[in-house]
């Protein structure tokens, strides 16, 4: 039973020991088979706070992803991970970048252009070897993904020291992100900036009107994104029941941090629109679709960031039928945002093969120095944006998930024999109006 117990606690840590007998050692494998897992996950959201259109507008998104992640021993020591994914999404956020063209009668009428949906492809591969006592734990990865606008190389790796018969673990892991944004630009600016405007624009009078002159705009000359992590861990069985752990990141980002398509509405400019004019007296209060408002400016940020998060978590072992899960996370950044997030995981095991777990998550935010509201912003300003990923909000997090275990792999497929199933559900809801739900399942195979 106690072996048992300090198996549950070291949760994520990696056990194997060595066997000496008439001076022939004998080492069990890290990993004694390929290991092949499929992930599938759903996210739907909506809100009332696209960023896209300067802080009002839909934010409705539905985006499906899917991962493949294989583990290959490479021998005794060492593994070989390779981690393919695609994401991909519809939004008519994202598609109002161009919510009108010549095609459309209705300025509200969702963009068929590139914007509306796009795919999200990542690779990461992985390489981690164990010393022979497995006390001691080093890797290496390289990473790229790439989406209609955006590209990113990254590298890095860690290392892991295991202390007091492997009670103990310090870990030190690095990374670089290299990424290069292809800027879009909200259709109206761009469009003006290249003297092909084409739109009949209106004044807050509903009067035609060629005095539309988004001065403040200009395109972006540095494109690259930098990102430089360190994260430094501590993690601890501190008796047979309860197991603890300890993380602090540092996080450096250089260059362009503000979203290019991102609109912005001054309170100190004239207000001019494309659409019916009947409908401009609604619009700032419903959104009206008979209107739409032209920018004043895309979204501008400074060119560097410093995140700082803390966190911990405590898992207790309290029966043989239920565990608690506890994390808590507090984190700070340069931009003044300043962050706290709480959460719970209950698994509770119903049987030998399945376990559930509901679970809950609190995350409160205070804002960025650089956000105000649609139509808050004045033109003086040297930063701005009316994203409310940046603003204040409180979240919760309601969700449940069901596991299946099966380590005797009854299950086959081809050489293949299914080992876990696991399904998670979650509602999110925040407090600017924004809600989403996201289900996710995954099921791991051994050969």
């Amino acid at each position: 039973m106690r072996k048992l117990l300090i198996l549950f606690a070291l949760c994520n840590i990696s056990i194997s020991f060595a066997q000496e007998n008439d001076s022939i050692v004998y080492k069990k494998r890290v990993l004694e088979s390929t290991e092949v897992d499929f992930l599938l996950s759903y996210y739907k959201q909506d809100g009332v706070h696209s960023a896209v259109s300067g802080g009002m507008g839909s934010e409705d998104l539905t985006d499906v992803a899917s991962n493949i992640v294989v583990s290959l021993p490479m021998n005794e020591d060492d593994i070989l991970t390779f981690d393919a994914g695609i994401s991909a999404y519809t939004s008519a956020s994202s598609s109002n970048i161009n919510p009108y063209d010549k095609t459309n009668t209705n300025p509200w009428q969702a963009s068929s252009g590139a914007s509306q949906s796009d795919a999200l492809t990542s690779l990461v591969a992985n390489y981690s070897h164990s010393s022979d006592d497995r006390n001691f734990v080093w890797n290496a990865d390289v990473s790229f993904s790439n989406e209609y606008d955006y590209t990113s190389i990254g590298f890095g790796g860690g290392i892991a020291k295991l202390f007091n018969n492997k009670n103990t673990e310090l870990s030190l892991k690095a990374n670089v992100y290299l990424d290069q944004w292809r800027p879009i630009y909200p259709k109206e600016l761009i469009d003006f900036a290249d003297n092909r405007f084409f739109y009949n624009v209106i004044d807050e009078n509903g009067t035609s009107t060629n005095s539309y002159n988004p001065s403040m705009f200009s395109t972006i000359d540095k494109v690259n994104r930098n990102s430089y992590s360190a994260s430094f861990g501590f993690s601890q069985v501190a008796t047979k029941n309860m197991q603890f752990s300890l993380f602090f990141d540092v996080i450096q980002q250089q260059g362009l941090l503000s979203t290019p398509y991102h609109r912005v509405h001054f309170a100190d400019k004239a207000d001019y629109y494309v659409g019916q004019a009947q409908y401009i007296p609604v619009y700032e209060t419903t959104q009206n679709q008979g209107v739409y408002k032209l920018a004043d400016d895309i979204e501008r940020l400074p060119d560097s960031r410093t995140k700082i998060p803390i966190g911990a978590r405590l898992n207790y072992y309290l029966n043989e039928r239920v565990t608690i899960r506890t994390y808590y996370r507090y984190y700070w950044d340069n931009w003044d945002i300043t962050s706290h997030t709480a959460s719970i995981e209950l698994p509770i095991k119903i049987s030998d093969k399945f376990t559930v777990f509901p679970m809950y998550r609190y995350y409160t935010q205070q804002q960025s120095k650089y956000f105000a509201a649609f139509e808050k912003h004045l033109s003086t300003e040297e930063f701005y944006t009316s994203d409310y990923d940046l603003s204040t909000f409180n979240a919760n997090q309601y969700g449940f998930g069901v596991n299946y275990v099966d380590i005797f792999t009854n299950f086959q497929i081809w050489k293949f024999g299914l080992k876990n199933i696991d399904f998670r559900f979650n509602h999110y809801a925040r407090s600017d109006g924004l809600n989403a739900n996201i289900g996710s399942i995954g099921f791991k195979f051994v050969m």
